[in-house]
């Protein structure tokens, strides 16, 4: 980020944006998702099994966290939202304990129903590290179905939304593919005049939300050509609001920062506030969205709404694993952008 643009644009609306973010407390959403399980098995190398050429692991400690759309939901709640999350989980121990931590966290899970014919989407990634050595990452196991929901449960899905719809200040939809968005979903959700959609493909299948969030590989997939300069990232906006009847449009495009297209023809650029200290992105795209959709809510504009988005996407790819951000967090990183731009300007 440039100093310059620090100055000229952050620094004089630094009040406002630390107002907007006590109004992230309480504010009522509705988030849709296909709900993960992220599970982190971590044990020390003892020696090469005699069994097959494999490592064996003492285990040390097992982590489960959010992962998936359910980060989504858990970021809003992290930041202080009143947060209804809609979707499914399996009749396991895994759907359990993505429930458990929703619970602690004072998340409504009235709207996640169990899918008994499904499991729990799980990933789990174990990892091993010698004596004082680094831990490393050595495989990943998913567990998930390729079926749909069964046509109950999209109904159900449906007519829950449907009936929360006039108790919510916006609807967020976190479509990772798996299958909670239907189409029988998606119409129950663009009935709200606040719709935030992050899916990773078939935007058009959200037709008519208010504003989209994908990032430069996903934008690109959806218009079909490479986005490699900036005549081509404008073309892109403009077509993406053309194919989607949008409102607004947001490229997130990692070190570049973000670009925020609007019906009107207007294309502002959000540079990144972090682009050293970057060791994981997994899961920034949540923070993006929960940080950006609870501004919107508070009464910010759009561009204000980017700008702590991106703000919050600066801390949580500082940490290994899906993370999120809470607003004392973004208030000091905000603090702390203004007061290097003074030392800078001095």
């Amino acid at each position: 980020m440039t100093k310059d643009f620090i100055l000229d644009e952050i620094v004089p609306v630094a009040p406002r944006l630390h107002s907007l973010m006590e109004g992230f407390k309480d504010q009522k959403v509705l988030v849709i998702g296909d709900l993960t399980l992220d599970e982190f098995v971590t044990g020390e190398v003892e020696r090469v099994s005699r069994e097959a050429p494999v490592l064996i692991l003492r285990h040390e400690f097992t982590k489960q966290v959010p992962g998936g759309g359910a980060n989504a939901i858990y970021n809003f709640a992290k930041l202080g939202a009143r947060v209804k999350a809609v979707g499914l989980v399996g009749d396991d121990s895994q759907g359990q304990a993505l429930l458990d931590i929703f619970k602690k966290s004072s998340i409504d899970v009235s709207g996640i129903f169990s899918d008994d014919q499904r499991p729990t989407v799980t990933k789990t990634r174990i990892a091993g590290h010698a004596r004082q050595s680094v831990t490393q990452q050595i495989v990943r196991v998913d567990r998930k179905s390729d079926l749909p929901p069964g046509d109950i449960l999209q109904d159900r899905l449906a007519q829950y939304i449907s009936s929360q719809l006039d108790n919510v200040a916006a609807v967020v939809c976190s479509d990772y593919g798996d299958g909670v968005l239907s189409k029988i979903v998606i119409e129950a959700a663009c009935n709200h005049p606040r719709v935030i959609v992050d899916a990773q493909k078939d935007l058009i299948r959200y037709t008519g939300a208010s504003l989209f969030t994908p990032n430069l590989p996903e934008a690109e997939g959806e218009v079909g050509y490479p986005i490699d300069d900036l005549a081509s990232l404008r073309r892109a906006g403009q077509d993406l609001l053309t194919k989607t009847k949008a409102k607004e449009f947001l490229i997130t495009r990692g070190e570049d920062g973000m670009s925020l297209f609007s019906t009107q023809g207007d294309h502002q650029c959000i540079p990144a506030f972090n682009k050293r200290e970057v060791f994981d992105v997994t899961g920034a795209g949540d923070t993006v969205v929960a940080a950006l959709t609870l501004a919107l809510c508070a009464g910010a504009s759009t561009w204000e709404s980017a700008v702590l988005g991106n703000l919050a996407a600066s801390l949580v790819v500082r940490q290994f694993g899906t993370a999120t951000a809470q607003i004392d967090q973004l208030q000091h990183a905000l603090n702390l952008l203004i007061e290097q731009a003074h030392e800078s300007d001095k």
